[in-house]
C-alpha cells in the first residue's frame, strides 16, 4: 500500500492537460541562504528544513560549521553514506509486510505464460480480477500485498523460441516486457511483477523438492514417452499434434495437452496411432522408456481433504473451484509426475536426475513465493505466517486442480508452517462474438490491441468487470460494449456526476459560485432522508459482496448507487427549487456532492483513474480521501452523503468524464478484429499494396 501510495503521488506529464516543469536555481550549500536568496529561488535542497521553518515574523538564526579543506573529502563521503543510509531505510519502508493486530491480504493472480500476449479473457480471468479486489481491501485500510509475474519455464517456451528462432531467454524477456506494459496500461496494481525464471525460483522450488524428498512424499518410476529421433529429445505433450480422440471431436490438428477445438485436455497415449513432431521435423515418434519423479497425491489425502473440507467452507471458495476439485478427488488421487525432460527450467537437484528440470505445474505456483522473496528477503513473513495472513488466490477455471491439490500437497508435505490458500476465485471462460478467444490461433482483442482502439482503460476494465464470467461464461462483442459505455458510463454515472458539479459550479445568482453550499433541514427533508435509508442499505450489500469477492455484483450495486443519484435528483427537481426552496435546493446538492465522493471511493476497485478524475474535480488529494475504512467510520458516515463533503468547500472545475461510442466507431473496431492476427495481418498487407497502386 506504501509503494502504491508512493507512485501515486509521484507527478508525471499528462496528455490533454497543461505540463509545467518548474526549476529553481540550486543554491551553494556553504551557508544560511539570506531573504535575497530565498525570494530569488527559494529551492528543496539539502537547505530545505531552513525555508520550511523560515517565517516572515521570525528569522531563525542558524550557525553552520566550516569545515577545513584536509577533511572536506570524508565529510563528503560521510554525506554520501548517510545519503544512501537514508536511502535504503525509505525502500525499505516502502515495502509491504504483515502488520500485526491488522487484517494481512495476500492476493495472487495466476501467472501469465510468457509466451504471448495475454487477450481480454485472460486479462479478466485473473488479473483484473485480483486487481479489483486488491484494491478493495487497500480502500477498506487492511494491510494488502499483490503478487504476480510471468511463468517463464517449460515447453510452451521452448516452442515459442523456436517459431521465433531465437533463445527461450529472449522470448522471456521479450514477453515479460509485453505483459508489464499491458498490465500498466490497464492500471493494475502489482505490489511486484516478478518472473519464474530467477535464482529465487530455484531456490524456492528446489528447497520444497527437497523437504518433500526428506519427508519420502516422492516415487520413482517408469513411463512411456514419445521420443523423435530425427530431433532426438523427447516429446512434451505440447510437442505431439494428432486426431483428436475424445469421441465426437475428431479436430485433426488437436495437442497432446489440450485440444483447441473444444478446449478439453487430452492425452498423448490416445495419439499413438496418429501422431507427429511439432518441435522442427514433423516426422512420427516412437515410444522410449524414461525415468520420472512422482509425487505421492494418495499418501498425502488425509492432510490434503481435511484442509479442502475446512478451507472450502471457511473461505467461500467459488462453486466452480469446488466443483472441480470435487471431480479430481472423485477420480481418485494417483501419484502425479512432478519432473521433464528438457532444459528449460528448474533442474532437479538429485544425481539421477540432474539431467531434467520440474515439471511447470509443479514450479509455477512455487513462483507466487520466490517472487515475493524478490521482493523483499522477509518473504517468509507472508508465506509461513499463516496465523496473521489470507491468501486470496485468482485464476481461470484451468487452473483450478493445481492450485486446489497439486499446490497446497505440494506445502502440506514439506512439514512446514505455510500460509495456504483461504479463498480461491474462479472465472469460466469469456467468449469473444461468434467463437473463442484463442492464443494459439490469435483470435480475439489481445492487451496491446485495446490500447489502439482508443477506448480508455477506464472502459474497458468496467466492461470487463461487469461481463466477468463469474458463474458460467460470458460473450464480449462489440455491440454490448457501445451499450455499456453509453447507456451506463455516459449516461447513467457520468451524467449524475456532471449535473451536480456544473450546478454547484454555476456563478452565484444561477448556481453556488464553486462552493459547497450549507443543509441545515437535512433531518426534516423526506426525500433526502429516504434516499439515505436506500444508499445504507446498497453500502451494506457492496461490503458484503466485495467481502465475498463477488466483484461482478459489487460493481452493480454501485452503479445501483448512481442510478438512485439521477433518480433523487430529477424527483428534487433541483432547477426549479434553486428559484423557489433555497433551502432544500442546498440540502438536494451538498447531499448530491456527497454521493458524488461515495461514487468515487467504492469505484476505485473498478476504475481508479476515473475516481482520481472526479475527486480532481472535487478539488480533493486522492492520496488522502480515497478511503472507505470501519476504524475510522467512514462507512457509517457514508450512509450520510451530505456530512462527506464540508460546507464551504470549493470543489474544482467540472468536465465530462466519458466519451460516447458511435455507430462507425464501433463497426469499424468490429470489422477490425475479425478473424485471426494472420488474416488482420494479410488484410493490412493487401489494403497497404492497393493504396499503394492507387497512389
Amino acid at each position: 500500500m506504501a509503494k502504491a501510495a508512493k507512485q501515486a503521488a509521484v507527478v508525471l506529464p499528462v496528455e490533454g492537460r497543461r505540463n509545467v516543469l518548474v526549476t529553481s536555481a540550486l543554491p551553494y550549500v556553504n551557508n544560511v541562504p539570506h531573504l535575497g536568496n530565498i525570494i530569488g529561488c527559494s529551492p528543496r535542497t539539502t537547505t530545505a528544513s531552513v525555508y520550511k521553518r523560515w517565517r516572515p515574523t521570525k528569522i531563525r538564526r542558524v550557525t553552520v560549521a566550516v569545515v577545513k579543506s584536509a577533511s572536506r573529502s570524508a565529510a563528503a563521503r560521510a554525506e554520501l553514506d548517510r545519503a544512501a543510509a537514508m536511502a535504503k531505510a525509505a525502500k525499505e519502508a516502502a515495502v509491504v509486510l504483515p502488520v500485526e493486530g491488522r487484517r494481512n491480504v495476500l492476493v495472487t493472480s495466476a501467472l501469465p505464460y510468457v509466451n504471448n500476449v495475454p487477450h481480454l479473457g485472460n486479462i479478466i480471468g485473473c488479473v483484473l480480477s485480483g486487481d479489483a479486489f486488491a484494491r478493495y481491501c487497500r480502500l477498506r485500510g487492511h494491510n494488502v500485498l499483490y503478487v504476480c509475474g510471468t511463468d517463464e519455464y517449460g515447453t510452451a517456451t521452448e516452442t515459442k523460441a523456436m517459431e521465433e528462432g531465437c533463445s527461450p531467454r529472449e522470448i522471456c524477456d521479450k514477453y515479460h516486457a509485453i505483459h508489464k506494459e499491458v498490465y500498466e496500461w490497464f492500471d493494475i496494481s502489482f505490489d511486484i511483477f516478478g518472473r519464474t525464471s530467477s535464482p529465487q525460483q530455484t531456490e524456492v522450488c528446489q528447497g520444497i523438492f527437497l523437504k518433500l524428498l526428506e519427508n519420502n512424499w516422492l516415487s520413482e518410476n517408469t513411463m512411456q514417452q514419445l521420443y523423435c529421433n530425427s530431433c532426438q529429445r523427447f516429446l512434451a505433450d505440447r510437442l505431439v499434434e494428432g486426431y483428436c480422440p475424445i469421441e465426437g471431436c475428431n479436430y485433426d490438428s488437436a495437442r497432446g495437452d489440450q485440444c483447441e477445438n473444444a478446449r478439453h485436455v487430452t492425452c498423448v497415449a490416445l495419439f499413438t496411432a496418429t501422431p507427429s513432431c511439432t518441435h522442427v521435423c514433423g516426422s512420427t515418434p516412437c515410444v522410449r522408456d524414461t525415468d520420472h519423479l512422482f509425487l505421492e497425491l494418495p499418501l498425502l489425502r488425509e492432510k490434503l481433504e481435511k484442509y479442502i473440507d475446512e478451507t472450502s467452507v471457511a473461505g467461500s471458495w467459488s462453486q466452480n473451484a469446488i466443483h472441480a476439485t470435487n471431480a479430481w478427488l472423485k477420480e481418485g488421487l494417483k501419484p502425479r509426475c512432478i519432473t521433464r525432460d528438457l532444459k528449460w527450467g528448474v533442474p532437479v537437484p538429485h544425481e539421477k536426475y540432474k539431467d531434467k528440470v520440474f515439471y511447470v505445474w509443479f514450479d509455477a505456483p512455487i513462483g507466487y513465493i520466490s517472487i515475493t522473496s524478490c521482493y523483499t528477503p522477509e518473504w517468509e513473513k507472508w508465506w509461513k505466517n499463516p496465523e496473521n495472513v489470507e491468501l486470496y488466490q485468482f485464476m481461470g477455471k484451468d487452473n483450478v486442480p493445481f492450485h486446489t491439490v497439486m499446490f497446497p500437497s505440494t506445502l502440506l508435505g514439506t512439514g512446514e508452517n505455510w500460509t495456504l490458500m483461504k479463498t480461491i476465485s474462479v472465472t469460466e471462460y469469456l467468449n469473444y462474438e461468434s467463437g473463442k478467444f484463442s492464443k494459439t490461433k490469435g483470435i480475439g482483442v489481445f492487451g496491446n490491441d485495446a490500447k489502439s482502439t482508443n477506448i480508455p482503460p477506464e472502459v474497458w476494465r468496467y466492461y470487463l468487470l461487469t461481463n466477468r464470467p463469474e458463474a458460467s461464461d460470458t460473450l464480449f462483442t462489440w455491440t454490448d460494449l457501445q451499450a455499456k459505455c453509453n447507456n451506463e458510463l455516459l449516461n447513467n454515472l457520468g451524467n449524475f456526476i456532471n449535473r451536480v458539479l456544473s450546478f454547484i459550479a454555476k456563478p452565484e445568482e444561477t448556481g453556488y459560485g464553486s462552493v459547497v453550499p450549507d443543509s441545515p433541514d437535512v433531518d426534516s427533508h423526506t426525500l433526502t432522508q429516504s434516499l439515505a435509508e436506500t444508499i445504507g442499505k446498497l453500502i451494506d450489500q457492496y461490503i458484503d459482496a466485495m467481502d465475498k469477492v463477488k466483484i461482478k455484483h459489487g460493481l452493480k450495486i454501485v452503479m445501483a448507487i448512481s442510478s438512485e443519484g439521477n433518480a433523487y435528483l430529477q424527483e428534487s427537481q433541483f432547477w426549479k427549487l434553486y428559484k423557489q426552496d433555497l433551502g432544500s435546493c442546498a440540502t438536494v446538492m451538498k447531499t448530491s456532492v456527497g454521493l458524488v465522493y461515495l461514487l468515487a471511493c467504492l469505484l476505485e476497485p473498478f476504475m481508479p483513474t476515473f475516481s482520481r478524475d472526479v475527486l480532481q474535480q472535487l478539488n480533493l488529494c486522492p492520496q488522502e480521501h480515497l478511503s472507505f475504512c470501519d476504524e475510522k467510520g467512514e462507512i457509517e458516515k457514508a450512509k450520510r452523503p451530505w456530512d462527506l463533503i464540508p460546507s464551504g468547500h470549493r470543489i474544482g472545475k467540472p468536465a465530462p468524464l466519458f466519451k460516447g461510442l458511435e455507430n462507425d466507431a464501433v463497426k469499424g473496431l468490429r470489422e477490425k478484429f475479425a478473424g485471426s492476427q494472420a488474416e488482420r495481418k494479410l488484410r493490412t498487407q493487401v489494403a497497404a499494396k492497393l493504396e499503394a497502386t492507387n497512389i
